[in-house]
């Protein structure tokens, strides 16, 4: 087991190293980038070229940016943060957001100022041949960087990837705005650049949003979920896994707390030895650290309250709002029944728990009824 934790720490050290070596790369072809189509735009007195230049820059603080929020956020646990600095991560994303959305206003000022007062473009065959290259350059960027964000889950570069593939789609305008100007002597330049500038702000203003949702908390993918759910019920003595609920700290830094259904004839001890084995075998197999695993008993031997459950999850489960029932006990001897019901949005819960006490007591009035009601997490 020791084995395997130095496992998921070393990977941990290659996530951050590989971000690193990535944001560089964006780095050194951003700037490179940038040299060049300013110099383009200056001399052609193209505005559309001379604002993919100022792009290309904020791609490359872009970059340093990363750099420095996966520097940050990989620092250990300590007393005042004991979970971790890995959130930075999100901060330094939402930056990079501020950032693409200020060069798109910009953008967008400036051209619309030459929209007002034009100013005749000259391409060269050595800016044609630059812009195109520019494209390629682009393309490969872009492509490298999804692809190691994806591998290394971080939403950072994923989003500079895009970027970067999106930023040759509009070089690509551009040029295809030069040759228009060469054949026809109709110059466009102003208006691609502002259409450039909205594409810009527009991918500003989601990445400002995908990062608010992280740093508010949204819900986990249901393929993570059910892996988890499905590692908790390989236990034989568990019968439900339920109440799944997971607290991100940064990128691959997930904590989660569960219930599980288990016979009521069970000791503590053995219990005990459960929760930690599946605690184990959670986190080595996803990397998700179970803080807390809560316990709902079941009916192992009695008949009567059998029949109980049957005909209390038929009439919780005959509303559309009342998504689930687990956690269900019934003690015949001293009155008494408790479940929880997973509630949906859709409705007030202290109304639905309301109508539901009413049926539920209605069915069974000599019971001391216990209903917990769950958000549809």
């Amino acid at each position: 087991m020791s084995e395997q934790i130095t496992d998921l720490a070393a990977a941990s050290v290659q996530r951050e190293k590989a971000i690193v070596r990535t944001s560089i790369i964006g780095i050194i072809t951003n700037v490179f980038l940038a040299a060049f189509k300013a110099a383009i735009g200056i001399i052609s007195h193209s505005i559309a070229v001379t604002l993919d230049a100022v792009n290309n820059l904020s791609d490359a603080l872009s970059s340093v940016i990363t750099i420095i929020g996966t520097k940050l956020g990989a620092k250990p646990p300590n007393k005042k943060h004991p979970l971790g600095y890995g959130r930075i991560e999100y901060l330094s994303s939402m930056i990079v957001a501020a950032i693409v959305l200020y060069a798109g206003i910009t953008s967008l000022v400036e051209s619309v100022k030459k929209m007002i007062s034009p100013e005749e473009a000259d391409y060269s065959a050595v800016s044609l041949v630059i812009i195109s290259v520019a494209i390629v350059a682009k393309l490969i960027l872009g492509t490298y960087v999804k692809r190691q964000g994806k591998k290394h889950n971080s939403g950072a570069l994923i989003a500079s990837g895009s970027d970067a593939l999106f930023d040759a789609i509009l070089s690509s305008s551009v040029l295809a705005c030069a040759v228009v100007f060469l054949i026809w002597k109709i110059s466009l330049e102003a208006y691609v650049g502002a259409i450039i500038s909205l594409f810009i702000i527009k991918a500003g203003i989601e990445m400002m949003s995908e990062t608010v949702n992280d740093i508010l908390g949204k819900r986990p993918e249901k393929e993570e979920t059910d892996q988890i759910k499905k590692l908790i019920c390989e236990e034989p003595e568990v019968r439900g896994a339920f109440d799944l609920i997971m607290y991100n700290y940064g990128p691959n830094k997930n904590y989660a707390s569960v219930h599980i259904e288990l016979p009521d004839t069970m000791t503590i001890d053995e219990a005990d030895k459960l929760t930690r084995r599946i605690q184990s075998n959670v986190y080595l197999k996803t990397g998700v650290i179970l803080t807390g695993v809560g316990v709902y008993s079941f009916n192992t031997s009695d008949n009567e309250a059998a029949k109980i459950r049957n005909t209390i999850l038929e009439t919780v489960l005959a509303h559309d709002w009342a998504l689930q029932l687990h956690g269900f006990y019934a003690d015949t001897q001293n009155k008494t029944i408790r479940f929880d019901v997973v509630i949906s949005f859709e409705i007030d819960r202290a109304e639905a728990v309301e109508t539901l006490m009413q049926e539920t007591k209605t069915l069974y009035p000599d019971y001391e009824i216990q209903i917990i009601p769950d958000i549809d997490a």
